[in-house]
């Protein structure tokens, strides 16, 4: 009787290395002389895993997202784990943009996955377990086919492939 292997297809964020991103942005921006006479807030909230920016307009806005995702490629985090909740105009003329922090499958992203892994046609199976994602199948070339599927998809999100056995 053959056991059957097994991965798990996850989108994780390990949120110190997000508050170490922020906290190497807040110095860079403090020592920018385009940036360091302007009025920006950089805020990281860990609860509701969020990320606040505040400055004078769009063009400082852009500037410091900037920073920012340099910080995360330098510590390989995509870009893809931060989505613009909401851009709005706060007080005093200024833009307040916030950004969540994807953590987790969510349920329409989880079906489509399945759903392309079924259109392989291959004998292994895919099956929604919370925020994550188990794909099991008896043969292990068959389960690197699927990540290199997977791998090869532009998903919304960062997906990582953890727990393969």
């Amino acid at each position: 009787m053959a056991k059957d292997s097994s991965f798990d297809i996850v989108s994780e964020v390990d949120m110190q290395v997000i508050d170490d991103c922020i906290n190497v942005t807040k110095k860079e921006i403090s020592n920018r002389f385009d940036l360091k006479s302007l009025d920006i807030v950089l805020d990281f909230n860990r609860e509701e895993k969020t990320i606040t920016i505040s400055t004078t307009d769009d063009f400082s806005l852009s500037q410091v997202k900037e920073v920012l995702f340099q910080k995360m490629i330098k510590r390989e985090l995509s870009m893809k784990c931060l989505t613009v909740k909401k851009k709005e105009q706060a007080t005093g003329g200024t833009v307040r943009e916030i950004n969540d922090i994807v953590n987790g499958i969510d349920k329409e992203l989880a079906k489509t996955i399945t759903k392309d892994i079924r259109n392989m046609k291959l004998r292994v199976t895919a099956s929604i377990q919370e925020e994550k994602i188990r794909v099991a199948g008896s043969k292990r070339d068959d389960l690197q086919e699927v990540i290199n599927m997977i791998k090869e998809k532009d998903y919304t999100i960062p997906l990582q492939f953890i727990n393969y056995r």
